[in-house]
């Protein structure tokens, strides 16, 4: 059963923007994976990592989208020692 979690203003960093009180229902398991993937010793700072690295990756599949086919074909050198296929 979810439980009632509250993001609490005192422990956000004050350079990182607007800080609110809000209150959501998360998965006390997927809470503690999410702990231990992310290194995280709070509550708050697992919801605070995992909000801020899901914009961080959207906003990199936007930029991929956007850039999509921009590249010509052999316009990337492979390393030296590098596999190349084809």
């Amino acid at each position: 059963m979810p439980m009632r979690w509250t993001v609490r203003p005192g422990g956000c960093h004050a350079d990182k923007g607007q800080v609110e009180g809000k209150s959501f229902f998360v998965d006390e398991r997927a809470l503690e994976r999410a702990r231990k993937d992310l290194g995280a010793k709070t509550d708050a700072e697992v919801v605070r990592l995992s909000v801020e690295r899901i914009a961080e990756m959207e906003a990199f599949w936007q930029f991929m989208k956007s850039s999509r086919r921009t590249l010509s074909p052999g316009s990337i050198e492979v390393p030296f020692g590098g596999r190349r296929e084809g």
